[in-house]
């Protein structure tokens, strides 16, 4: 891929956050928002937000690029030609929208077999861009734009780490997360997709979830690892596919992790 279809690919996915930004915002701390659990045993939230959004960016993708597969939460797969496909969660983190906090986020990644190429993590409400892919690592937002570099912490006794648990996960994923955390200096939870946008930023060490899928995490991880972090499984293997997932700030502290929960 030369470097002019990287720029173009570039501003067809700032398109599409643009056009999910513009789609979700009249939704969000709205009264009256209508939600639909996608789940008999459970709860998994999906609002007309969530549609919508990735209609939106289905749009720009069939008017600037009709030959890429898109794998979306809410409408599936399609095959395209190009062995490239979108990968795409159009609100990530939608019990936080619902429950009005500023934490969810438009996912947008642009994978190949062997994982993603490029990323955003788009926070509307906030309106924080984070970009990650084709020797970019960045941030717009309200202090401008700013390069992404991930911190620096070595030691987990140092290190501050996320999870949306203790709400998502089996008991044994549960008991993974908690070995690491009971050796962190700070425990966090419940903050979806911008959880690897503060391990990119260099605010956070440590991301440790489960039951990921595919659009859950390419996106955050191609943002990550831009910005020099380490996204893997449990077991240090790839995590594109999704499932437990482990994104850490550089590699001494991914070791460091991954050994205990190698265990699990």
């Amino acid at each position: 891929m030369d470097k002019i279809e990287q720029t173009q690919i570039l501003d067809v996915a700032q398109q599409m956050a643009d056009a999910a930004r513009a789609t979700i915002l009249p939704y969000f701390r709205q009264p009256g928002l209508a939600t639909t659990n996608k789940l008999q045993d459970g709860f998994d939230p999906v609002t007309e937000a969530d549609r919508a959004a990735e209609r939106a960016m289905r749009d720009v993708l069939a008017m600037h690029r009709p030959q890429d597969g898109i794998h979306g939460e809410e409408y599936g797969q399609s095959e395209g030609d190009s062995g490239l496909t979108w990968v795409l969660d159009p609100i990530d983190g939608t019990r936080g929208f619902i429950s009005g906090t500023p934490t969810w986020g438009v996912l947008i990644a642009l994978s190949d077999a062997n994982g993603p190429l490029m990323g955003i993590v788009d926070q509307p409400y906030i309106q924080e861009r984070f970009i990650g892919g084709f020797g970019i690592a960045r941030i717009d937002g309200p202090h401008g734009t700013q390069e992404l570099r991930t911190s620096t912490v070595s030691s987990l006794h140092e290190a501050t780490i996320f999870t949306t648990f203790p709400e998502v996960g089996t008991p044994e994923d549960k008991a993974g997360f908690e070995a690491v955390a009971s050796q962190t200096q700070l425990t966090r939870y419940g903050m979806d997709c911008y959880a690897y946008a503060l391990v990119a930023a260099g605010q956070t060490e440590l991301v440790v979830e489960a039951g990921l899928n595919a659009y859950d995490i390419q996106g955050p991880m191609a943002v990550v690892q831009a910005a020099g972090g380490i996204v893997t499984d449990w077991q240090g293997g790839p995590a594109h596919k999704g499932g437990r997932v482990l994104a850490a700030a550089n590699a001494d502290i991914h070791a460091a992790a991954l050994d205990i929960l190698r265990q699990y």
